[in-house]
C-alpha cells in the first residue's frame, strides 16, 4: 500500500494561540478563545474547536480561542456519536443548523487591556482599556443582536485581552441569560481570576470557562505567558471553578517552546478534569509574529497525537481544520485494519510523543474513560464562527484581520448572512492552491487565518497542511465516508 504524499508547503507563520471557550450544548464542553492578531481585534479562542486573537483597528478582533470556544455547550452541534450513528458521525460533526443562516459560535473581544504580555499575543494586548471599546449600551445591544439568530441562540464568549478588566463583565453575563443567549468566558490567568469572582459569574448564569495552560510546569508556562505566578493562579482557578461546578475548557498554544511537553500537559488535564483540551496552532498575528513556524510534518505528528489521546481527555484543534481530516482517515484506517503511522507517513515527533504518552500512562485503559472520541466539529472562519472586536468590528476569525461591517451600523445578522467575505468564505469552490484540488475540501477548508497571515490571500491553500491531494491510498472506503458525510450536509 502507497503512503499519502506530502508537500512540503510553505514554512508556516508563527500563530498566536487560546480559544475562546466553546460550548457545546449537547456536547463536550466549548473550546474559547483568546486571540490577538495583529489586525483584527483579539480574542483567545482554541473554536472547532472549540477547542482558540486581539485584533487591530485596521483588522478583525482577535480571540482567545482554540477555536471553538470555552466549555459552554455546543448549541447547535451534535452530541456524541450514538450508537445508531453513521459513520460519518464518528468521524467529524455537522452543525445542526445551516451555517449560512447562523453561526455556531460568537465570539467577543470586550477589551484589549490585559496585565500579561504573552508571546503569542495577536492583540498585543496593552494594560489600559481602549475608550472606544463597545460601552455596557453597546454590549448589551450586541447581546441582544446575537439572540436575534433565534433559538437556540449562538454561543457567546467574552473574552479579550482579560474580560476581567470591565467592571459590567458579570452584568453583561447575567443580561445574556435573561434573554436566552448562553454566554461562556475566556479571561487571562492573573490575580484578578479569583474564587469570589468566578463564584460571582457562575451565580449570574456563565455556562463555561476556559483557561490557558501552555506548559505542565511553571517554568515552561510563565515564560510563554511573560509574568512569573500565571501558572499557580491558573491551577487555582481552575480548581476553584470545578468545585462550583463549571464547565471547564483548557486551551494550549502549540509551539516549540512546549512541542515535547505536550503528553504531560494532556496528563495535567486528566489528572485535574476538564470537559475539553484545545490544542491550538499559531497563525501568524501581533506577537505570534517572533515565534517559530512548525514544519507541514510535525503539525501531521501533533493532530495524530491529539486523536490518539481523544480516548483519554475530550480533545480537539483551533486553527487546524486539517484535523478533521486526520479524523477521516484514521476512521477509515481503524476499519481496515492498516498501520496508521505506516500509511500516513508519520515521524520521529509522533513517536517521541507516543512514547511519552505510553510513559506517562495516557493510553491505559485505565487512562481511557472515553467510549468513543470526541468528533470534531466542522467549523471555520465565517462558516459557523464570527469574531467582534473591542470596538464592535466584525471578521469571519479573530485571526482573520478583515473586517465585514460594524455591529454599531449593521446588525450582526445581516452582515453574517449577507456579507460578500462571509458568503465568499464559506464557498469551498473558491479555495486555491491543494485546499481548492482537494478531496476533503469541503469537510476541512484549511486555516483561511494561516492562509492570510502567510499569503495575504484568505483563499490560498493552508500552509501547515503538507497532505497531496488524492495520496490517500483507501480511496473507496474514503470516497464512501465523503459521500456519506456530503449526504448529512445537505439533508
Amino acid at each position: 500500500m502507497s503512503t499519502p504524499a506530502r508537500a512540503d508547503g510553505p514554512p508556516a507563520a508563527h500563530g498566536q494561540a487560546d480559544g475562546p471557550p466553546a460550548a457545546h450544548a449537547h456536547a463536550d464542553g466549548p473550546p474559547a478563545a483568546h486571540a490577538h492578531p495583529a489586525g483584527p481585534p483579539a480574542a483567545h479562542a482554541h473554536a472547532d474547536g472549540p477547542p482558540a486573537a486581539h485584533a487591530h483597528p485596521a483588522g478583525p478582533p482577535a480571540a482567545h480561542a482554540h477555536a471553538d470556544g470555552p466549555p459552554a455547550a455546543h448549541a447547535h452541534a451534535a452530541g456524541p456519536p450514538a450508537a445508531h450513528a453513521h459513520a460519518a458521525d464518528h468521524a467529524v460533526r455537522r452543525q445542526r443548523h445551516d451555517s449560512g443562516e447562523r453561526p455556531f459560535i460568537v465570539i467577543w473581544e470586550s477589551t484589549r487591556a490585559c496585565p500579561l504580555a504573552c508571546l503569542h499575543c495577536r492583540a498585543e494586548a496593552v494594560p489600559d482599556r481602549d475608550p472606544r471599546e463597545l460601552d455596557t449600551a453597546a454590549a448589551r445591544d450586541l447581546l441582544r443582536q446575537v439572540a436575534a439568530f433565534g433559538h437556540p441562540a449562538p454561543l457567546f464568549v467574552i473574552t479579550g485581552g482579560d474580560p476581567f478588566q470591565r467592571p459590567d463583565l458579570t452584568e453583561l453575563v447575567a443580561y445574556g441569560k435573561e434573554i436566552g443567549v448562553r454566554v461562556a468566558v475566556s479571561p487571562s490567568g492573573t490575580p484578578t481570576l479569583t474564587a469570589r469572582r468566578l463564584r460571582e459569574l457562575h451565580t449570574a448564569g456563565a455556562v463555561g470557562l476556559s483557561l490557558s495552560l501552555d506548559g505542565s510546569t511553571a517554568a515552561i508556562h510563565d515564560t510563554f505567558r511573560g509574568v512569573p505566578g500565571v501558572f499557580r493562579w491558573t491551577l487555582d482557578a481552575w480548581d476553584a471553578a470545578r468545585a462550583l461546578g463549571m464547565k471547564v475548557q483548557i486551551n494550549t498554544t502549540v509551539t516549540r517552546h512546549n512541542l515535547h511537553d505536550l503528553p504531560d500537559i494532556v496528563r495535567l488535564v486528566a489528572d485535574h478534569g476538564a470537559m475539553l483540551w484545545s490544542a491550538f496552532f499559531l497563525v501568524p498575528t501581533g506577537r505570534g509574529r517572533g515565534l517559530g513556524a512548525l514544519t507541514p510534518g510535525e503539525v501531521e505528528d501533533v493532530l495524530n497525537f491529539v486523536h490518539d489521546v481523544g480516548l483519554t481527555v475530550p480533545a480537539k484543534t483551533t486553527e487546524a481544520h486539517h484535523f478533521r481530516r486526520v479524523a477521516l482517515q484514521r476512521h477509515v484506517l481503524a476499519a481496515t485494519g492498516d498501520d496508521h503511522a505506516t500509511v500516513l507517513g508519520l515521524g520521529p515527533l509522533y513517536r517521541e510523543l507516543s512514547e511519552r504518552a505510553a510513559e506517562l500512562g495516557l493510553n491505559s485503559e485505565a487512562r481511557q474513560v472515553r467510549r468513543v472520541r470526541r468528533p470534531p466539529l466542522d467549523v471555520n472562519a465565517g462558516r459557523g464562527f464570527v469574531f467582534v472586536s473591542h470596538t464592535g468590528t466584525v471578521h469571519p476569525s479573530g485571526f482573520l484581520p478583515l473586517g465585514a461591517g460594524s455591529v454599531r451600523e449593521t446588525p450582526l445578522t445581516e452582515i453574517y448572512r449577507a456579507s460578500e467575505l462571509f458568503n465568499g468564505l464559506r464557498d469551498a469552490d473558491r479555495l486555491g492552491g491543494r485546499c481548492g484540488a482537494c478531496e476533503f475540501r469541503r469537510v476541512c477548508g484549511g486555516s483561511r487565518s494561516r492562509a492570510y497571515g502567510v499569503t495575504g490571500d484568505p483563499y490560498a491553500e493552508e500552509p501547515w497542511c503538507g497532505y497531496v491531494p488524492g495520496s490517500f491510498p483507501r480511496r473507496r472506503e474514503l470516497a464512501a465516508l465523503l459521500e456519506e458525510s456530503r449526504a448529512q450536509q445537505g439533508s
